[in-house]
């Protein structure tokens, strides 16, 4: 066939190509798919089949490859063989009533307990959560365990990364893991690399992306857990990257923000639980399981007024359901009469929205705290467009005032029931990146929270329906435009 002859078949072959991907597609995306979702990539496909099918074809899953999964669910099948008999210490006659069922929920999806005797204290303020995690490591006698989304070394975190220096010095096991791509295109994060390994501190990678090597999977699939634990007897879990509140970035300086963040320090059997999870990602990592000596150590449950029962709970792509939204929605309808909210990305999916707008319809006195600045532009634009949903349903929106960008992510329910994690409240958290979540049943921990909120109040504006309606129709269509984003999964 002539070159002619080829040139003039061209727009048949490309007719012929472009109608059997949008029948196939439609066989094809919509399979154990949100109906949402799947609109979102139909329409992107039908639009422009061959960019929008490749597109699919890299970003159309959410699973992890099988031996990933497979590794999940073998650490899911030990820690539930360890902790056999610890429900029994929790009495099935809780307060408030659905509390037991919610417990249960997350003990079949993730396989974590609920135990008491916990202390846990909030750590709101960005430098002194560093210099507690610092602390804590300085008294490290076994091992220290990290875990970060981003991690950094810069002159915010000098002392932490110093105190992890000195407790390998002194003979701890300190082991470190961060996520692959987030940590390594932060300005600092190369840097990071290079120091650990000339510390010969033992380091790894978390979801690194080599398709040439063999490691092929969706490549934004991510690890967005905040995990330190020293001793199995004390941790740290929350919202907050090891790294400086501008996070190294030229933009976010010149702008001037600066995140704000929550941990908590957890004293207690609660601490084996987020082990157990850091123990998990090193599994998956280096097919290497820590000794039973540093797995399961002894740990003293506390007693008093400040002892709290304490569930983690894990999520990710290594999971077959979505474990945070299911204990959200589970929450968010068991609320009776407060419920709020800290997320600086909610992009809610239809189950989440309809449970809080519910909640708000029934009499729950329903708060959302979100950022009035963006630090990602099409995630910003995507949850203003549901705050007028929220707004008509009785939602009040505080928005914190900039240059600071709100990151924290918790919720309270009532005066009996807290969750503090990484887990925001968008479909990324839910079905792509790998999250923990801690919640803490007590009323002492609430009143912690509820400080924390009140602050956030004092420095941030109530948006009205009103008001909310006259913003200029170009960012409402651009808000439109970006819900329609946020749905392509």
């Amino acid at each position: 066939m002539t070159w002619r002859k080829l040139l003039k078949a061209f727009p048949t072959v490309i007719l012929v190509v472009d109608i059997l991907i949008r029948i196939v597609s439609v066989a094809v995306v919509p399979r154990n798919r949100r109906p949402s979702s799947a609109m979102a990539w139909l329409m992107a496909i039908f639009v422009a089949p061959i960019p929008g099918s490749v597109l699919y074809g890299l970003l159309g899953s959410t699973k992890l490859p099988k031996d990933r999964r497979d590794k999940q669910r073998e650490i899911n099948s030990l820690i539930l063989e360890n902790t056999q008999g610890l429900d029994n210490r929790v009495p099935t006659d809780t307060q408030p009533p659905w509390f037991g069922t919610v417990v249960q929920l997350n003990r079949t999806l993730g396989a974590m307990p609920l135990i008491p005797g916990n202390r846990a204290r909030l750590l709101p303020d960005y430098a002194g959560s560093i210099a507690a995690m610092t602390e804590a490591v300085d008294a490290a006698e076994r091992y220290v365990h990290v875990e970060f989304y981003i991690l950094t070394r810069d002159e915010s975190t000098f002392l932490f990364f110093d105190a992890l220096k000195r407790a390998h010095d002194r003979g701890v096991k300190v082991r470190v893991l961060y996520d692959h791509w987030a940590t390594i295109r932060n300005p600092q994060g190369r840097v990071t690399r290079t120091w650990l390994r000339d510390a010969g501190i033992r380091f790894e990678e978390m979801l690194p992306f080599h398709p040439t090597k063999g490691m092929w999977r969706r490549p934004d699939l991510r690890n967005h857990r905040k995990i330190v634990v020293v001793d199995g007897d004390v941790a740290f879990t929350g919202s907050q990257n090891m790294t400086d509140p501008s996070y190294n970035k030229r933009g976010n300086m010149r702008r001037g923000l600066q995140w704000k963040d929550l941990m908590v320090r957890v004293d207690g059997p609660a601490a084996i639980g987020l082990n157990a999870l850091f123990i998990t990602d090193w599994y998956s990592e280096t097919d290497e399981l820590p000794t039973d000596a540093e797995a399961e150590p002894l740990v003293e449950r506390r007693t008093g007024d400040d002892a709290y029962e304490c569930q983690v709970v894990p999520s990710g792509p290594g999971f077959d359901g979505e474990n945070n939204l299911r204990l959200f929605n589970a929450l968010v309808y068991g609320a009776q009469e407060r419920l709020i909210i800290a997320s600086p990305y909610f992009v809610p999916d239809e189950s989440m929205l309809y449970a809080i707008t519910t909640a708000a319809e029934r009499g729950v006195d329903v708060q959302l705290f979100a950022c009035e600045v963006a630090d990602q532009f099409l995630v910003y634009h995507a949850q203003r467009s549901y705050y007028e949903t929220l707004l008509r349903a009785g939602v009040r929106i505080f928005l914190y005032e900039k240059p600071i960008v709100l990151h924290s992510k918790h919720f309270t329910v009532d005066d009996d029931v807290a969750v503090i994690g990484s887990s925001n409240m968008d479909m990324r958290s839910f079905s792509l990146n790998f999250e923990v979540s801690l919640m803490v049943r007590g009323a002492g921990f609430v009143d912690q929270v509820r400080e924390v909120e009140a602050d956030y109040r004092a420095k941030s504006h109530e948006i009205t329906l009103a008001g909310w309606l006259t913003r200029p129709a170009p960012l409402q269509v651009l808000d439109n435009v970006a819900r329609l984003t946020a749905a392509v999964q």
